[in-house]
């Protein structure tokens, strides 16, 4: 008996086949566990880039060519074969997962506490330029994950060796200069000791050295495929067991597993830098002039940053400042934004796009002229409340991270958080911040909200008829 592992955009599947069986076996038994339509319009490979393609022959066996435990990868070449599955996604023009929901909110509403950053959402569209809509089913968007393009700085990331070199040590080391000792070989971009010893400590390693460490736990083959699953905190649809829809039934197959909070040892981005200051300073001028606060979406570019092994840098060339609602403790977003389209466009042709968005938190202290409050950021205070937290993770969900070691196609994101508030000296201060894939996760289905009196706290809704929330446990 030969077990065949099959990688399609709907994740990876098992198969059991006998040596004597034919191609056209494998095709029949890969149509059916994946509920196809035909046996035609897909081509089975034995490489992920879609070489080595299987024939569809009645008569030669798979003996010769497949092995027991191979990895084989299903390419769709026809829509019209996947299976018909009705969702609440509909297609937009740009073939972007648009959520339409007139009855609901799909953002995070703005809360009625003090110093709220939300948004009111009147037809709840998000757009997600060149990316897959983190959310919506492969169905939806009908991509395979081998098509895939990853981004640029990734793609170099993946080309580079990563280690970190060392020099000789005068003590240790007894060889010549050209030889080396475990004293001083390059060691690899994970390695904690050295992360530690850094100054400043790097706490979070890059996510690309994250994925070298995966890779290197699995037989230390750095083309190992290396298997990033996404959390879901959501009843799994279209549950094959046959019993009613929740709440009238659920089984352990559709039930999402319980989740542990726990810190995150990555980061999807180590450092943000603005090209120019004029940027900050254009945007602080509408603060300085009313005294409102304000929001704005940075474009702008990905690329690598030797502060941190293999990382990656956000590059904000532009700010762009939406229609909004400001006030002196709050802003709210209006969407639809009419310039939307215009600013896609612009940006597409200086080829920058939206990698993150900024919010000032500032108020003028009355003491001290020309300074302003340290409000947060300390130890009586937060560093991010959890509306701000809702909305960093909405954000996230909708600029999903483009990435082929998942099976879905993506894995946490890029977006970025970017805070302006006082620091202890009283002088503005910049912070960035990305909020952990478990939060994405939550935020995704709707299980976290925050407090009304206490702004730091989330809260996680309980199991309703309308809603399976699943355990969530703090370590």
């Amino acid at each position: 008996m030969l077990t065949v592992r099959i990688q399609s955009a709907e994740g990876t599947k098992r198969i059991d086949l006998l040596p004597q069986d034919t191609f056209a076996k494998l095709y029949q038994k890969t149509t059916e566990i994946f509920t196809l339509q035909s046996n035609d319009g897909y081509t089975l490979y034995k490489e992920k880039n879609k070489q080595s393609p299987l024939p569809r022959s009645t008569s030669k066996s798979i003996q010769n060519a497949i092995q027991h435990g191979d990895m084989l990868y299903l390419v769709v070449e026809r829509d019209d074969i996947l299976p018909t599955i009705t969702t609440n996604y509909a297609s937009s023009p740009r073939g972007i997962g648009i959520k339409n929901d007139p009855t609901t909110t799909s953002g995070p509403s703005s809360s009625s506490y003090s110093r709220s950053y939300g948004s009111n959402f009147t037809n709840g569209n998000s757009y997600v330029a060149g990316s897959v809509p983190y959310g919506s089913t492969h169905s939806d968007y009908q991509l395979s994950k081998i098509d895939l393009k990853e981004d640029e700085v990734d793609e170099q990331l993946d080309k580079m060796d990563g280690k970190i070199e060392r020099k000789r040590d005068p003590q240790l080391c007894h060889h010549n200069v050209h030889g080396k000792c475990i004293h001083c070989i390059p060691i690899e971009p994970y390695d904690e000791e050295y992360l530690q010893n850094r100054n400043p400590p790097i706490k979070h390693m890059s996510f690309r050295a994250y994925i070298r460490k995966l890779q290197s736990a699995s037989r230390g083959d750095r083309n190992t495929f290396a298997s990033l699953e996404n959390i879901s905190c959501s009843i799994k649809e279209r549950c094959k067991t046959g019993h009613a829809p929740w709440p009238k039934g659920i089984c352990t197959k559709c039930q999402p597993n319980s989740l542990t909070l726990n810190r995150q040892p990555y980061r999807h981005v180590d450092n943000i830098m603005f090209e120019n200051g004029n940027l900050v300073n254009r945007f602080l001028n509408y603060w300085r002039l009313s005294g409102h606060q304000r929001i704005g979406f940075l474009y702008g570019r990905y690329e690598v940053y030797e502060g941190v092994p293999l990382g990656i840098r956000a590059v904000v060339a532009a700010i762009y400042e939406p229609p909004q609602e400001t006030s002196r403790d709050g802003v709210k977003l209006t969407f639809p934004d009419p310039h939307e389209a215009l600013i896609d466009d612009l940006s597409r042709r200086l080829n920058i796009r939206r990698i993150g968005w900024i919010f000032t938190d500032l108020l003028p202290d009355e003491t001290k002229p020309g300074s302003v409050l340290h409000h947060r950021g300390n130890i009586d205070s937060y560093f991010l409340s959890a509306q701000e937290c809702i909305m960093a993770g909405w954000f996230q969900n909708n600029y999903p991270n483009v990435c082929k070691y998942s099976p879905d196609g993506f894995f946490g994101s890029k977006f970025v958080t970017v805070v302006v508030t006082g620091d202890s000296t009283g002088q503005i201060h910049f912070e960035g911040y990305q909020v952990s894939n478990q939060c994405m996760a939550l935020v995704k289905s709707k299980c976290l909200v925050p407090t009304y009196d206490s702004p730091e706290l989330g809260y996680v809704k309980e199991t309703s008829s309308e809603q399976y929330v699943p355990d969530v446990f703090y370590k």
